[in-house]
């Protein structure tokens, strides 16, 4: 349709000019002595038509024949940059397919070209890690150092989970340094790092920030707290002022939690504060019932006679706990109730048998003089010492299957 009105008003214009042409008498005389030159109006007209599109052609001409070099130049320019694209994306399909090797071969090659030279070192510094060459895949980080000395987030976060990828996470501590504002997955690496060097309180102060970026939900942050803390007092287990001042700057919400007070109560009676772990464990359970911790509560050392009554105040909400029976029966024993404890060490057996209540009752027997029954007690803690054993080489030896 456009085309069809172009058409429609160059005739126009022609007949238009056609008809003016005719009603045209006017003349043009020009005189150069001794030349006089007359010309119609109309032909004078067409000739400067003529020469202003001649002169417009020789102009273009020059005009593209000077600039004929450039345009040669960023010809070979847009090519070079259409390869490159074309070879990243390839070295990108590779690398996301597995295929290592071709795709170190592609983003190699482009680091040649100069094009996108710096992303393509890391593209193959990743690809030569996962062909575990790793004195090419440093040789390629070293490059991508170069090519990019002020903006080196991308290779340094890449060298950074390479580094971690092989547990080597002082080196990538000393390189998140270089970050001077990190971002959420720089964050996260450290967070790995720290973990792996068992810095815990950094852990703890990174969690604050991860979560507050959405990274972790509160069960998720809640359950890294946890452990973190309870490695934590665990490092602490050595220096009884430390292990207290460590103690005290654990957040009250989280005393309670069944983990880091297992930890910090094996802690304080390993450090000879039997009362201390015996409080702590009494405030978990009251919270939150955990069997695991009830085993504890015989190894605190505590004021017997009431650990007792505040053991057998649990058993009233838990009657069938093996754990707390046979906790019970070990403090009986400690207070030298020798009935009482022969009673709740059999209970215990009866609901589950384990290694440590045959142990207790076996020990129990020997000092009531039942050498026959002792014997017996310490065979099944035997029995099931082995049986255990073998379950778990027996897994192992499955696991390559």
């Amino acid at each position: 349709m456009r085309t069809l009105f172009w058409i429609i008003a160059i005739f126009a214009l022609a007949v238009g000019v056609v008809a003016i042409a005719r009603y045209n008498t006017g003349y043009v005389l020009l005189v150069l002595p001794p030349y006089r030159i007359e010309l119609s109006l109309n032909l004078l007209l067409v000739l400067l038509l003529v020469a202003f599109t001649v002169g417009y052609s020789l102009v273009r001409m020059v005009s593209g024949t000077l600039r004929l070099p450039a345009q040669v130049r960023e010809y070979r320019v847009a090519r070079r940059r259409q390869k490159a694209q074309a070879t990243l994306l390839e070295a990108l399909q590779e690398f996301f397919a597995g295929r290592y090797a071709r795709a170190e071969k592609a983003a190699a090659s482009l680091i040649e070209l100069g094009e996108h030279a710096a992303l393509c070192a890391v593209l193959a510094a990743r690809a030569a890690h996962e062909l575990r060459a790793f004195e090419r895949r440093d040789a390629y980080l070293a490059q991508a150092a170069k090519l990019t000395p002020d903006d080196g987030a991308v290779r340094v976060v890449t060298e950074v989970e390479l580094l971690l990828d092989q547990r080597r996470f002082q080196e990538a501590l000393a390189l998140l340094k270089l970050l001077p504002n990190k971002h959420t997955a720089a964050l996260r690496l450290e967070l790995k790092a720290q973990q792996l060097a068992k810095n815990w309180e950094q852990v703890l102060a990174l969690v604050d920030q991860l979560e507050k970026r959405n990274v972790f939900d509160a069960e998720q942050a809640e359950q890294i707290r946890h452990y973190a803390q309870a490695e934590n007092l665990k490092r602490k287990a050595l220096d009884s002022r430390a292990l207290e001042e460590a103690w005290q700057r654990v957040p009250a919400r989280q005393k309670k939690n069944t983990r880091i007070a297992a930890a910090a109560a094996q802690c304080f009676i390993a450090l000879g504060g039997g009362a201390q772990a015996c409080r702590i464990i009494e405030d978990s359970l009251d919270e939150v019932w955990d069997s695991e911790l009830i085993g504890l509560y015989a190894e605190s050392e505590g004021e017997a006679l009431r650990q007792i009554e505040r053991a057998e105040a649990w058993l009233k909400l838990h009657p069938r706990d093996a754990a707390l029976l046979l906790t019970l029966g070990r403090l009986c024993a400690r207070r030298e109730l020798w009935g009482k404890a022969q009673s709740y060490l059999e209970a215990s057996i009866a609901i589950e048998p384990t290694y440590t209540a045959h142990v207790a009752l076996a020990q129990l027997q020997e000092k009531l003089g039942n050498a026959d029954s002792a014997r017996r007690h310490h065979r099944e803690s035997l029995d099931l010492a082995v049986g255990q054993l073998r379950q778990i080489t027996g897994g192992r030896r499955r696991m390559p299957l």
